[in-house]
């Protein structure tokens, strides 16, 4: 018995290397870029200049076909006990952040302007909104001044592309701490961020039919 835990355990830590190896070379970047165009990754969008230098970049994107206006009053009633993140709301609670996703407009949230601050739970970050422009742009900080969250709308005929881009500074990560963001963090908000556009994609274009 001991014989097999043991080869277990050794073939539970070569998957680990494996994967700690693999990740970096063949899937990082596509993790950090699901759904963006090369351009679009690669282009200067409103709020890159709130934080130079970030340790990661993460710009990700859906088409939705529905016109801005039918995706932005999604975008600025996001938040705890607000609208909002459409994605897991089971995971977001284990962390107290108090996600209950709207499948409807909420008119008491619509009013969101540049300045106004948005708590991430009750322990979380609170993010203030640096650049709100209707049905173009919106653009939060943590008060840290560690993260930047963009939300970029770009019309396309008919169709609109969702881009959202995370800047985010860690300057008293360590080694483990860098480590435990490339192979846990990362992946993760992939899982996480996927959910949330898909989801926002479905809200706006179920709002452009019904409009």
């Amino acid at each position: 018995m001991n014989t097999v835990l043991k080869s277990s355990a050794r073939m539970g830590l070569l998957a680990a290397g494996i994967a700690a190896a693999t990740y970096p070379l063949l899937l990082r970047r596509r993790c950090l870029t699901w759904g963006a165009t090369h351009d679009e990754a690669g282009s200067v969008l409103p709020g890159d200049e709130l934080l130079p230098g970030p340790c990661l970049v993460a710009t990700r994107a859906v088409t939705v076909d529905a016109p801005p206006g039918a995706i932005w009053p999604w975008l600025v009633q996001m938040g705890s006990g607000r609208g909002g993140a459409y994605t897991y709301d089971w995971i977001e609670n284990l962390f107290g952040l108090d996600m209950h996703s709207a499948d409807e407009i909420l008119p008491q949230f619509q009013g969101l302007k540049a300045g106004d601050v948005l708590p991430l739970g009750a322990t979380g970050p609170r993010m203030r909104a640096q650049v709100v422009e209707a049905q173009q742009a919106l653009v939060f900080q943590s008060e840290d001044g560690n993260w930047v969250w963009a939300f970029i709308l770009r019309p396309e005929g008919e169709t609109t592309r969702l881009i959202s881009r995370n800047r985010i500074a860690a300057p008293d990560a360590g080694p483990l701490g860098r480590l435990v963001t490339l192979l846990i963090m990362e992946p993760d908000s992939l899982i996480m961020e996927r959910k949330m556009l898909l989801g926002i994609k479905e809200r706006a274009e179920r709002l452009a039919r019904i409009g």
